[in-house]
Parts: structure tokens; sequence; C-alpha cells
């Protein structure tokens, strides 16, 4: 190995490894979401917002070594918006927990089906990210898996918005729809960040293949 290799290698390992641990972060933090959903009490919203702080701190030395790193060995805007969708995701779940408390909302079928996927979507970019280096085309797979599962969640969606409008039958349920949607609007959002990330990692593999 020349020097120029053993320095790149180096070089892609530490951005690779960070982003596998920042996915690893938004993996756990779904597990905490769908284990909290049935009690979004304060002190599990507080341990949501701690798992969602540990993965921000990764996401800012990844971005600290963006601006030390005059040469990255993928292209720095990949890194980012990968990072950033990542990021993103463990946000809208924060968001989803906060609002489930705030808004009393509690947990149905439907959220309970979107969460899954949702969880299996950061799972899928979580692989994504361990096989990018060493198996691209794989990674690329995985990031079809995770834009399935976004357009399952998608369809959820719009069937859980459709059965609410189809209950509400005066103002006080129309009231109490306004607030499940909104916990819903967090989860679809949610599967949008992970479907962004899939489609950089896309590109990334079709430029490394």
């Amino acid at each position: 190995m020349g020097v120029a290799t053993f320095f790149k290698t180096r070089q892609e390992d530490r951005f690779l490894q960070l982003l596998i641990e920042q996915s690893k972060l938004t993996v756990q933090g779904l597990e905490m979401l769908q284990e909290f959903v049935s009690d979004p009490k304060e002190d599990n919203i507080k341990a949501m917002r701690e798992q969602e702080y540990a993965a921000d701190e990764v996401r800012r030395i990844l971005i600290d070594e963006l601006h030390n790193t005059f040469i990255t060995p993928l292209d720095r805007e990949d890194i980012f918006n990968i990072s950033l969708n990542i990021d993103e995701m463990l946000d809208y779940a924060y968001s989803t927990l906060e609002g489930m408390r705030l808004l009393k909302v509690g947990a149905d079928e439907y959220l309970l089906q979107m969460l899954e996927h949702n969880h299996n979507a950061a799972n899928e970019l979580h692989m994504a990210m361990q096989r990018l280096r060493s198996n691209p085309r794989v990674a690329g797979e995985h990031a079809q898996r995770t834009r399935k599962l976004e357009n399952e969640v998608d369809h959820l969606y719009r069937v859980a918005i459709a059965d609410l409008f189809t209950k509400a039958k005066d103002f006080k349920q129309m009231m109490s729809l306004l607030r499940r949607r909104e916990i819903y609007r967090h989860v679809s959002n949610m599967a949008d960040r992970a479907a962004a990330a899939a489609d950089v990692v896309g590109m990334v593999v079709m430029k490394l293949t």
C-alpha cells in the first residue's frame, strides 16, 4: 500500500465510521421511540432528547472533520447530506414523542406500523453505511429497501388520514383528528428523510461503481 492510498483509506475509515456511528444511534433512537410511544412521559422524552444529542455530537465531529480535511474520499456534499438526513430522522423521532405528550395523543395501529417501517428503514441505512466502502452495490440494495419502506409509510399515512376524516363527525372529533394528524406528519417526515438519505447513498454507489 502506497502512502497516498494509506492516507485515503484512513480518511475514508474516519468519515464512514462516523456515519456508521450516527446511523447506529439513530436505529437505537427509533427503538426507544417504539418503546416509549405507549408512555410518552417526561422521563422518556428526556431520554429521547439525550439520544438525539448524542447523535448530534457525532454529526458535529463529522462536520468538523469535513472542515479539516482538504480531500475527502467521497464527495463532501454527499457525506454532509447523508449525515443531515439521518440526523433529521432522529429529530422527528423526538418531535413525535414530545408532540404525543403535549397534544395528548395515544398510539394507534397506524402509528405503530409506521414506526416499525421507519425503524427498519433506519436499520437499512445503518447496514448501507457498513457496506458502502467494501460492497457498494450491496449498500445500494439497502438504500433501495429504505426507499420501499418510505413508500409503505406514505401509503399508511394516506390510509390513516382518510380513516380519521371518515370518523370525524363533529367539531370535537375534528380537533382530535388534527392533533393526531400532526403526529402522523412527524412520522411521515421521518420516512421522507430516510428516503432522502437513501437517494444520496444511491448516487454515491453510482460514483463508486
